[in-house]
């Protein structure tokens, strides 16, 4: 009998086909998306990525119909933020579900933010976009970006089945774009998508991820 798959039946960030992926930074530096790529995000680290990355980022942004840009709302998130953002959602998860246990909450935890261990926004190798109208406005593709699963009843999953008509159109165009460009979706979160960390090791066969953790300081300019 062939099991049956469904919309969150998902690899997680802190499942062990992630975590056991080795890594082999190739060193390519971070820089500065401003000035190429539409950015709607609030400071100047989050600007940042990958070259490799960036350069898929523009193919997936030249990809999309002509009343469609693709935004980047955040790419590199320095260690010590990742950390605070992954403590305080386990710990609001923790006060939710006071009956589950430790191991429970991590997991719940990483579906909406990475463990720090392994998280690719620190890699700068992560990005979370957005479609909009060519004159900058935020499209709705069915639940606001950074919506965690509870917020938005699971339709921050990319394949939620409750996400349909246009929003559902906009999706497509979005994976369309960003998998064509060699990209890969974190499945819980639309907007989420990376090259060259353990998930996408791990979702393409890759023997190794290309990049991990790495230091920024927005005052060096990259």
């Amino acid at each position: 009998m062939t099991s049956r798959t469904t919309w969150d039946d998902v690899v997680l960030m802190c499942d062990d086909a992630v975590t056991s992926v080795p890594v082999e930074d190739a060193g390519d530096a971070l820089v500065d998306v401003a000035g190429v790529l539409a950015f709607t995000g609030a400071t100047v680290a989050a600007r940042h990525v990958r070259r490799p990355v960036l350069d898929r980022l523009l193919d997936a942004a030249a990809a999309l119909p002509s009343d469609l840009r693709l935004a980047l709302n955040e790419g590199y998130r320095p260690p010590a933020l990742q950390r605070h953002y992954f403590e305080r959602y386990a710990a609001r998860l923790g006060t939710e579900r006071p009956t589950d246990d430790a191991a429970t909450i991590h997991r719940l935890a990483s579906r909406f933010i990475s463990p720090p261990a392994v998280a690719p926004h620190t890699a700068g190798a992560a990005v979370d976009v957005v479609l909009t109208t060519p004159g900058g406005e935020v499209l709705d593709v069915g639940c606001p970006l950074d919506a965690s699963p509870e917020e938005s009843g699971g339709r921050c999953y990319t394949a939620h089945p409750d996400v349909t008509g246009d929003a559902l159109l906009l999706r497509r165009e979005l994976v369309g774009a960003m998998s064509g460009a060699g990209l890969v979706n974190y499945p819980t979160e639309w907007w989420h998508w990376s090259y060259g960390d353990r998930y996408w090791a791990q979702a393409t066969g890759a023997p190794h991820a290309l990049f991990g953790a790495t230091g920024f300081d927005p005052a060096d300019g990259g």
